[in-house]
């Protein structure tokens, strides 16, 4: 996410240029980097299966139907698809009991009835959409209650940074357990989960929830060890599991060397040397080589983000995401840890992030610092068309941690702004309508340096752990652009807004869908509301090798000055305004206003409390004793 609580050094990189250039030399001389290899397009995982590439359709110029542009039909199929979902929800208490059980098998929780209320009550539209909790809690069921409650105790007395949240006779705290019950050492997600279940906790019987107080999902079972949840501690560890107190890997292991173990034996993740190799590009540092063949990887759209991407059948790609590198110690035993996003695999319980629910200036879009309370309108937002169509992006170099280092480089936000910073003259291939008014696509290959002066706007603002970068922070600066901090009203005045994983989650999509532009969100986790969102319709969803970004903006801001020369466009004296397609900026705007709509109507605090409460519910009926007296006839 944006901001970590990291124990790491940032060094705020708030600098004249001349002065970061000096620094660079300084430290390239004093320190030294190496990395195994580099990563080509080759092995930056696209995910095919969820992308939709044009047909081929001749050499120079794109007409007819053949080249009709995907971007559209993407965007009319998300709306056909999310306006069936809402249609499909139960619109009563015995209309939703039979979904529940149409869907699980099973009966719904006792107290569904007064969740049934809580919804009605609040207008909260999704109200079957729980197939990502119910994912979630499945594993579960093959314990005891007396086990499932003994596990979620354990799990905050035993793993570092995970709290603990209680309840007691209706009442409710969150406590550090290994701090004595110290209610002042617990952590910001303890303390807001706290809030979400506030006004239902008198509804609920005594529970125990371990709260993991990091952005990183926790729990990673090997496969041979799925079928025995019954797994405990000394089982494990033969002692009382002081293993698991170690507060980070300090090189004992890996995220990684955790993760491919829950992959079946006879994947491809499960061979070692298949897991563990660095693909070789001969020392250049451009990582996106276009295709020779049109339209090649350029042009090819992902259709949501890789939230369910395998890392167990491309192990390779792991090297590409950060939190694979994490310094904190994963759980190889299944316990309900509640966290708020997680990667494909992982067996922590999905809630919702403090900084979606929580009201900060830095992560809430029209927070009033005067009155504390959330406004319609944040007082700093830009008409859309006063809107810089650049794409922006200012974030620290978070990403990943360190176990092992020297991985960096090949995070998910340095490989962004890395990309974004090139003066490379390797070339793009763009498609863009020409004339700006028409359904005539032509392509220009244009090079990348002169894309990024054009269109983007990408820096970081601060290094985090730049000690554990090869070279060291010379280099580091040397490879990536570094530019002030910024607040969120100066997120406001741009159209694109760029959402990149940090840690793990991003903690500002919510802000950023609240606002007036767009977001382009690329993303590995799974979160709360995946089953409520539709990218193409809410926001735009980016692949995790960045390579369509360039024609992203083409289609909805037009061609660049380049472009337009390379393709010998008729329309190369117009200025940049009169350039813009005109039913790409109506569908940009559209998706804004989409995506506004859904945080103000879905993603609101209440929507939030009514998954939280139907947690709860289903966790009251996995911790009883006789579990058949915690289901809701009807």
């Amino acid at each position: 996410m944006s901001q970590q609580d990291p124990a790491e050094t940032s060094w705020n990189l708030r600098r004249p240029r001349s002065f970061l250039f000096l620094t660079a030399l300084v430290f390239l001389f004093v320190q030294a980097g190496l990395f195994a290899g580099h990563l080509s397009a080759n092995h930056v995982p696209t995910d095919p299966s969820t992308t939709v590439q044009l047909p081929h359709a001749g050499p120079t110029r794109l007409t007819g139907s053949v080249a009709e542009h995907p971007i559209p039909h993407l965007m009319d199929d998300a709306e056909r698809r999310f306006r069936a979902l809402l249609s499909r929800q139960s619109r009563s208490l015995r209309a939703a009991v039979a979904e529940y059980k149409r869907r699980y098998g099973r009966n719904p929780p006792k107290g569904f009835d007064a969740w049934w209320r809580f919804v009605q009550a609040n207008k909260v539209k999704m109200v079957d959409e729980y197939d990502g909790l119910a994912s979630d809690l499945e594993p579960f069921w093959e314990m005891t209650g007396a086990e499932f409650r003994l596990r979620a105790f354990q799990a905050a007395q035993d793993i570092p940074s995970v709290d603990l949240v209680r309840i007691r006779g209706g009442e409710a705290e969150a406590v550090n357990v290994k701090s004595r019950m110290d209610k002042d050492d617990v952590s910001a997600r303890a303390r807001n989960f706290l809030r979400m279940i506030d006004k239902f906790r008198k509804m609920l019987p005594d529970l125990d929830f371990a709260i993991n107080a990091r952005s990183e999902g926790r729990v990673l079972v090997p496969w041979e060890d799925r079928n025995h949840s019954n797994t405990t501690l000394q089982e494990l560890f033969g002692s009382t599991g002081s293993h698991l107190s170690v507060p980070d890997w300090r090189g004992e292991g890996s995220v990684w060397e955790s993760y491919r173990r829950i992959c079946p034996p006879d994947s491809v993740a499960r061979r070692i040397m298949a897991s563990k190799r660095v693909i070789s590009l001969n020392g250049t540092t451009n990582y996106f080589r276009p295709s020779d063949s049109f339209p090649g990887p350029d042009f090819a759209f992902a259709r949501e983000t890789a939230r369910k991407y395998s890392f167990c059948d491309s192990p390779a790609a792991h090297l590409l995401q950060g939190h694979f590198f994490s310094d904190w110690r994963t759980v190889p035993i299944l316990y309900p840890i509640l966290s708020p996003a997680k990667g494909l695999g992982f067996g922590d319980i999905k809630i919702p992030s403090h900084y979606h629910y929580g009201t900060t200036r830095r992560y809430t879009y029209a927070w009033d610092d005067v009155n504390l309370e959330v406004k319609r309108l944040d007082s700093m937002e830009t008409p859309w068309e006063k809107k810089d169509d650049r794409i922006f992006f200012r974030g620290a170099t978070t990403g990943g941690g360190s176990s092992p280092p020297g991985f960096s480089p090949y995070y998910q936000r340095h490989r962004f702004v890395k990309m974004a910073s090139s003066t490379s003259d390797a070339n793009r291939t763009i498609v863009f309508a020409d004339p700006p008014a028409s359904t005539n696509f032509v392509y220009a290959s244009v090079p990348i340096a002169s894309l990024n002066q054009e269109i983007m706007d990408v820096a970081f603002v601060s290094s985090v752990d730049y000690y554990h970068y090869p070279g060291g922070l010379g280099q580091q600066v040397l490879d990536h652009r570094f530019d002030d901090a910024a607040v969120l009203s100066d997120y406001w005045a741009h159209k694109y807004l760029l959402d990149l994983d940090g840690m793990s989650y991003s903690g500002k999509f919510f802000a950023f869908l609240g606002s007036d532009s767009v977001v382009i969100k690329s993303s590995v986790y799974q979160e709360f509301f995946s089953d409520w969102i539709q990218p193409w319709l809410h926001y735009i969803p980016l692949s995790t090798s960045y390579s369509e970004i360039y024609n992203i903006h083409a289609f909805f801001s037009g061609g660049t000055p380049d472009a337009l020369a390379v393709a010998n466009s008729t329309v190369q004296h117009l200025s940049r305004r009169q350039r813009i397609p005109l039913e790409g900026d109506m569908r940009l705007r559209r998706i804004a206003r989409a995506g506004k709509h859904w945080k103000n109507t879905i993603g609101r605090q209440v929507d939030m409390e009514a998954y939280v409460f139907r947690l709860c519910l289903e966790y009251a009926r996995l911790a009883a004793d006789n579990r058949d007296t915690m289901d809701f006839k009807y």
